[in-house]
Order: C-alpha cells, then sequence, then structure tokens
C-alpha cells in the first residue's frame, strides 16, 4: 500500500494569483515549491486509488482504465473541480466514492457521464475495494459534510484527515484505538491566537499529532502564509515534517 500526495496546497494554492509574498516568490522561481489542489493517490496492487478530484488536468494525468476509483473527502469546489471535464471522457467507467455532497454536487450527478456516484458512504463503516485493504470513513469537522479515510493494510495504517478543523471526539477516539503509521493532516495556516473556523492551525495538527501518537504526521493543504513561516520556523518534533507534491507515505 503506496500513498501518493499529489497535490498539498490549500484553496488558494502556491503561489497564489498576485501574492508577493517570500513564500509566492520562491514558488514561482522553483517549481519543486509549487502547491497544487490538496489530493492523493491510493497504489495497492492493481487498484489506484484517486482521492479527490481537484486536479485539474486529470485527463492528461490518468489513461482510461487507470483508475480503479475516486475517494471524495467532500464537495469544495477545490477538491471536484477536475471531475467536470473527466465526467464527459469516452470510453471508461469510474466508481465514486464519498459522503453526502450537501447539494454541492448536484450538476455532477445529473450528468455523471463516465462517473458512476455510488451511495454515500457511513462512518466508521470500513469497506474493501480490493481484497485485503479495509477503508474507513472518519467524520472531520467541516463547513460541508467531509470524511477523512483510515486506511489498513497487511498491519501498516494510513490516515488521511483534510479538510477539518481540530477532530471530533468520536473520531479521536477511533482512531486513538489504532498504532497509526501515517497521519496525514490538514495544516493550512501557522499558528493562530484563535482557532481557525474550517482548517487546522499548526496549533491543532500539533495537538492532534499528541492525541494520536502516530509514528509520522506529514502536513498537507499548507497555504502560502504557512509555507511563509516555515521560512524562519522550524517543527517542534522531528516525527512532524512538511508535505510535497509527489511525496510518497
Amino acid at each position: 500500500m503506496q500513498l501518493t500526495l499529489l497535490g498539498t496546497g490549500d484553496v488558494r494554492q502556491v503561489p497564489v494569483y498576485g501574492c508577493e509574498c517570500r513564500a509566492c516568490h520562491n514558488a514561482r522561481q522553483n517549481p519543486a515549491l509549487r502547491r497544487k489542489p490538496c489530493s492523493a493517490l491510493l497504489e495497492s496492487g492493481d487498484l489506484r486509488l484517486l482521492i479527490d478530484g481537484g486536479l485539474t488536468d486529470l485527463c492528461e494525468r490518468f489513461q482510461p482504465g487507470q483508475l480503479s476509483g475516486i475517494l471524495l473527502t467532500h464537495y469544495h469546489m477545490d477538491h471536484i473541480q477536475g471531475l467536470f471535464h473527466l465526467r464527459w471522457g469516452m470510453n471508461d467507467h469510474i466508481p465514486v466514492y464519498g459522503p453526502e455532497d450537501g447539494g454541492a454536487g448536484d450538476d455532477l450527478k445529473k450528468h455523471p457521464g463516465i462517473l458512476e456516484f455510488l451511495p454515500a458512504l457511513n462512518a466508521f463503516e470500513p469497506f474493501s475495494p480490493k481484497v485485503g485493504l479495509s477503508i474507513t470513513p472518519i467524520p472531520m469537522q467541516h463547513s460541508k459534510p467531509t470524511f477523512g479515510y483510515l486506511f489498513e493494510q497487511d498491519d501498516r495504517r494510513i490516515a488521511y484527515l483534510t479538510d477539518t478543523v481540530g477532530l471530533p471526539e468520536a473520531s479521536e477516539g477511533y482512531l486513538k484505538q489504532f498504532e497509526l503509521d501515517v497521519v496525514v493532516i490538514d495544516t493550512s495556516v501557522p499558528p493562530q491566537p484563535q482557532p481557525p473556523r474550517n482548517h487546522n492551525d499548526l496549533n491543532l495538527s500539533i495537538a492532534i499529532f499528541e492525541a494520536l501518537q502516530p509514528k509520522k504526521m506529514v502536513l498537507t493543504h499548507l497555504g502560502h502564509q504557512m509555507d511563509e513561516w516555515l521560512l524562519d520556523n522550524e517543527l517542534p518534533y522531528g516525527d512532524i515534517e512538511v508535505a510535497s507534491d509527489g511525496m510518497c507515505c
């Protein structure tokens, strides 16, 4: 089982259009510092499951038949925008898993094209798209119905937790029963005096790290302010690292 982070940026991406901060300047000079919409690819044997569809080049990245399915965390535009073009493809059929859409996916579901939107997943109810691989939806705290996911195979466990501001009590309690190899966590902004409304700041991510005690935590869904903060500051634990586009977990 391998998780590749295809995009690690927030809704603005990095660099931000029109921004001249140091992080955005550096990203314009060095493509390796750019951040595309937050998304990932889970691979297990011949299974290739795309996590979120915010990348706008899906039709170029994946040839027909290469994707086993798409797993959505939620239906905000930066996580589904690439599906609006992909759906009009031909000679393919792609199942789509995810939570309730909260009305945001109406147009996609009315005109799905090659996408097959399956019934909404249920919280804490594992499913297995492949023998030996278990995927459990984990409720997040966000402005639309949102799931993180716990991936389990061969005694290895990866929790992919975005978008969220903190963790619901039930979700934290559920995850604490496992020894987690990797937690990939939404960390959109640097430490704030007050908790943000929809996404973690670094303070909340550190609190989640201390509560879940994974072997490693990877910060994703980062905004340009977080990248600029990192130019002058170090993370408090060696087991916490910053994601980059293309990174494997």
